[in-house]
C-alpha cells in the first residue's frame, strides 16, 4: 500500500506490503528490520462507556475506534524508522498487539526496511 506523507507541500510515496516482493521492483538493497510502537490507554470517560456497552453485547465502538488510531501511529512510526534507516519501503509488514495492564494495549508495527526500484 503507498503511504502518502505530506511534506513541506510536496508529496512523497512510500511503499508498504506484507509480502516479501513488492510486484513490479526489485530490492535492490536490504536496510534491516524496522519497526514502530504505541502504547495507548483509553481514558476514564471511554472505559465507562466501554464497560457499559459490554454488558449488553455488540461491537465497542470506543475501542475499536483507539486500536484503529494507534495501529496508524505505529505504521506511521516504522515508517519513519525506516526513512531514517535510507528505505524507500517496508516489505513483509506484519502487527503485534499485546495487553500491558487492564486499561493499556501495545501495538507493534513490524518489518524489513529494503530500498526498492522499478523493473
Amino acid at each position: 500500500m503507498p503511504i502518502n506523507n505530506d511534506e513541506g507541500g510536496l508529496q512523497q510515496s512510500f511503499i508498504v506490503v506484507s509480502s516479501n516482493h513488492v510486484p513490479g521492483y526489485d530490492v535492490v538493497e536490504t536496510k534491516g528490520f524496522c519497526y514502530g510502537l504505541t502504547v495507548r490507554s483509553r481514558g476514564v470517560g471511554g472505559q465507562v462507556g466501554a464497560g457499559i456497552r459490554s454488558m449488553f453485547g455488540g461491537e465497542i465502538k470506543e475501542y475499536v475506534k483507539m486500536m484503529e488510531e494507534s495501529r496508524d501511529e505505529a505504521v506511521y512510526r516504522m515508517i519513519d524508522h525506516a526513512q531514517q534507516m535510507g528505505a524507500n519501503a517496508i516489505i513483509s509488514v506484519r502487527y503485534d498487539s499485546n495487553e500491558v495492564s487492564n486499561v493499556m494495549q501495545e501495538i507493534l508495527a513490524y518489518g524489513t526496511a529494503v530500498i526498492v526500484r522499478k523493473k
